[in-house]
């Protein structure tokens, strides 16, 4: 497979990192991950304190989105990432500063970025809902909002994806391997050196 740009966005708890991090070793790709966690680190507070301090979630979704877009055009070619302009949901959801992201001009350069890839849109199922130790609190009305926001996005700027409405690993395997072609063995690519270059990222 020549390089290639791949993406699963979703909402949280759908197995989005686990499904990037199968791709980057199945396919030899270096994986973005973990952007948010890194940014929550460099404002030095916890999500505990964002939920009281408007002002600092402003800072830290902003952040997030500059930051995802700059990593990945940072890359010398191909990667797989677990995420893209998911933050944006999150932003609707809990910031006041959506309207200053949605109507600049790099968003929609962004937005024809992620549509020039391969984006996988993973749906939320009951049965993946699980404390992962970084969020309070993992509740489904939430899970199924922040959903339902980034398939509009992927609508109203014409992304094209492949929806991925199973939870079960083998067939998410199968789904990706039918798009993307036969998977390579770690060992005819994996370039270590660049995924380590990306191991402190971090995301929530």
């Amino acid at each position: 497979m020549d390089p290639a740009r791949i993406y699963f966005v979703g909402s949280h708890a759908t197995g989005k990192t686990t499904m990037t991090r199968w791709v980057s070793h199945a396919y030899g790709l270096p994986m973005i991950t973990e952007v948010a966690r890194a940014v929550l680190a460099e404002l030095e507070t916890g999500l505990e304190h964002l939920r009281t301090d408007i002002e600092m979630v402003n800072r830290y979704q902003t952040s997030v989105f500059t930051r995802q877009v700059e990593v990945e055009h940072q890359q010398p070619g191909g990667f797989v990432s677990d995420r893209a302009f998911d933050s944006l949901a999150y932003t609707a959801e809990h910031a006041t500063v959506l309207s200053d992201l949605v109507t600049s001009d790099k968003l929609r350069a962004y937005m024809e970025w992620v549509g020039s890839g391969v984006v996988f849109f993973l749906r939320p199922h009951r049965c993946m809902l699980t404390h992962d130790g970084v969020r309070a609190s993992v509740e489904w009305e939430s899970v199924i909002r922040i959903d339902g926001m980034i398939k509009f996005m992927l609508e109203q700027y014409q992304v094209r994806y492949l929806p991925i409405d199973t939870p079960n690993m083998q067939e998410r395997v199968r789904a990706v391997e039918f798009a993307l072609g036969p998977a390579r063995k770690a060992e005819q690519g994996v370039d270590r050196s660049r995924q380590l270059a990306l191991a402190p990222l971090r995301t929530v």
